[in-house]
């Protein structure tokens, strides 16, 4: 014990939290940076799409950016450098903010709250369907506000105008807190179990792991990594000039589609997708073979799927195979199945909350279990009273927020034993399963009107801030830092991302006008598509969809027993999330690189083992570096320029 006692720390074995001044100040100065660019290239250029990956690549250039400036620090001003848990927490902060603004979430909400008063005609009937119905508080109505941000070239910063906003900015910045802390609190009581007791392998948190460490920087000295480095952003610069310079040939590695089958019942198929995206085969080489597998093979099983449905003319079923309903089912059964996994520990969380000495919980986690529990419940009670107060129906609000964590904690599994590069679930949230399965009529027009307002956090998941929390605790775990104050930076960047999203939307409404910008998914989709379906959902009610209903559970079975037989037979190669994920827009994008990186990743294990596998990785995370830096690169070069630039993704 003595002994123990007087060997000094290495560096790298000291304990540190990482929520430094030095680091806040730098994720704070970077946030409101990254939420304007995220919206220049989603937004108003449509191009890029960073929050629709798993791992955001614009996160992952401003990290290099950091890592570059600290290098020189190093070398100049050492004692103001960096340590790797100071830049783990720029990382983690950029992400969640990062998340916030883009794709799924604020993007979607800021187009929805004037859209209904600014685009209500007599023909849509708009005016008597729903629209005093709307919650005062949670939307812009005044025809001067919506002037300026559809029509542009009108001040944003004066007084009135920002009071204007003000209202419901502060009170949709209220419910995405509590509702981003809702998820803290999930991941504070699953951590021990995922990280500790299952050793989940979390892919996604590699990059950024390789990349922040600091005391030997072997990452970035790795030949390997520098050569797939060049070989992906080699392919994404000549694209880019090649892009400016149309007669220069493209190096094609981007999403297209071809019309593979003409003939009945095969053309059923549809147009086949395809692409060679280096950073998707970098990350598809890190998950489990069985996953990469299952997702490319049962992409193809649901076009097999439509061509049955074409052959034996299932007419009395318009949606066969019921892609989204069955999604739904999947999802919700991972969320049961990774609960029934962990419920040892949860009982034992249970038992602790009882126990006045929590020293048996350890030293190691942010706050107490007992604080978790009652944080989530409270956050239940806010949520639901939020929607009350919207119009909505207690009972039922309880049901719709109980399904959304359900399906937050499906994703983060996924992410944290699977490592998947999408997962965006499209039209498959709370608000599809309890229209479907209770039916519109029942539900009411005060919890459809509620429904829709929610529309942007359950139209997809891609963007979810929930997986980017729990691989920050396992990060922390892997690199020896202390979860003090992890809390506060991870709820600052909540707050500061929120606030700065609605600044950079509403800022670049005012500057250009979202009625000019014709091409902006603001007006044509995001902020359209609640109230079409609210329309949809008034004048035309339902009972109980029972075809859409039933497709469901079906998803919920055939996942359950994916799951049995993979815990029964070692040999077992399908992977129940794969069949969860499959139906997904993103892995109708991604299968083919999936495929590449599974076929890649199994010839590597069989002759070379996991010896080779280890020594051939850097390769892979050096293609996703080299075509993150330098598409980043060329999004920045078109938005300073005020030109149209190469997107190398999607």
């Amino acid at each position: 014990m003595d002994i123990q006692k007087s060997q000094p720390l290495t560096p790298s074995k000291i304990p540190t939290h990482g929520v430094t001044l030095k680091s806040i100040l730098i994720a704070s100065i970077l946030i409101p940076i990254n939420c304007y660019w995220v919206i220049e290239m989603e937004v108003i250029r449509y191009s890029g799409h960073p929050v629709t990956i798993s791992l955001f690549f614009n996160v992952i250039f401003s990290l290099l950016v950091v890592i570059g400036f600290n290098q020189l620090l190093k070398r100049f001003i050492p004692r103001l450098a960096l340590i790797q848990s100071e830049l783990v927490i720029v990382y983690l902060m950029l992400s969640i903010a990062s998340g916030i603004t883009g794709h799924d979430m604020l993007e979607i909400l800021v187009p929805m709250l004037g859209h209904a008063f600014r685009f209500a005609t007599p023909e849509n009937e708009w005016q008597q369907l729903f629209l005093p119905f709307l919650p005062e508080w949670l939307t812009v109505s005044d025809d001067r506000l919506l002037q300026g941000y559809y029509e542009g070239d009108l001040p944003l910063y004066t007084l009135d105008t920002l009071l204007g906003w003000t209202t419901p900015i502060l009170w949709w910045t209220s419910f995405i807190t509590v509702l981003v802390f809702g998820m803290l609190c999930i991941n504070i009581i699953i951590r021990k179990q995922w990280i500790e007791y299952e050793k989940l392998s979390y892919p996604i948190i590699q990059l950024p792991l390789q990349m922040t460490e600091t005391h030997h920087n072997r990452f970035f000295r790795n030949r390997l990594m520098w050569l797939g480095f060049g070989v992906a952003g080699g392919l994404a610069l000549w694209n880019g000039i090649s892009y400016l310079y149309p007669f220069l040939p493209e190096l094609p590695t981007r999403n297209r589609s071809y019309t593979v089958f003409t003939e009945s019942p095969w053309n059923a198929m549809g147009r086949i997708p395809f692409s060679l995206y280096p950073f998707a085969i970098g990350l598809g080489f890190f998950i489990p073979l069985d996953l990469s597998f299952s997702c490319w093979f049962f992409f193809w099983y649901w076009r097999i799927l439509r061509v049955v449905g074409a052959m034996f003319g299932f007419r009395s079923l318009p949606g066969f195979p019921y892609m989204n309903e069955q999604a739904s089912g999947g999802y919700l059964a991972l969320c049961v199945l990774a609960l029934w996994t962990s419920r040892r520990h949860l009982m034992q969380v249970g038992r602790l909350l009882f126990i006045k000495n929590n020293s048996a919980e350890g030293n190691d986690i942010p706050v107490s279990y007992r604080f978790a529990v009652i944080g989530l419940i409270a956050v239940l009670g806010f949520l639901v009273m939020f929607s009350y107060y919207g119009g909505a129906n207690i009972v039922i609000m309880i049901a719709f927020f109980v399904i959304y964590y359900m399906i937050s904690i499906a994703i983060t599994r996924m992410r944290a034993e699977l490592g998947t590069p999408v997962h965006d679930l499209h039209y498959s949230g709370p608000d599809q399963i309890l229209t479907r399965t209770v039916g519109t009529r029942r539900l009411g027009r005060g919890n459809l009107v509620m429904f829709s307002m929610f529309w942007f956090i359950n139209r997809a998941y891609r963007s979810h801030p929930m997986p980017h929390q729990l691989e920050g605790f396992k990060i922390i775990e892997r690199t020896n830092m202390t979860m003090h104050r992890i809390i506060f930076a991870l709820m600052f960047a909540t707050v500061l991302g929120s606030l700065a999203g609605f600044w950079s939307l509403i800022d670049r409404g005012y500057q250009l006008g979202m009625e000019i910008r014709a091409a902006s998914p603001s007006l044509t989709a995001f902020g359209i598509e609640p109230y079409r379906r609210l329309t949809g959902w008034l004048q035309t009610p339902t009972d109980t969809l029972i075809p859409e209903s039933s497709f469901m559970g079906l998803g919920f079975l055939q996942t359950t027993i994916l799951m049995l037989f993979r815990m029964r037979f070692v040999w077992w190669p399908f992977h129940p999330a794969g069949f969860a994920i499959s139906t997904s827009w993103g892995m109708n994008v991604t299968w083919g690189c999936l495929f590449m990186s599974w076929l890649i990743k199994l010839i590597i294990l069989k002759y070379g083992g996991p010896v080779k596998y280890r020594m051939i990785a850097p390769l892979f995370l050096g293609l996703i570096l080299g075509e993150f830096t330098i598409g980043s690169t060329w999004t920045i070069v078109g938005i300073i320029a005020g030109i149209p630039t190469y997107g190398f993704w999607v």
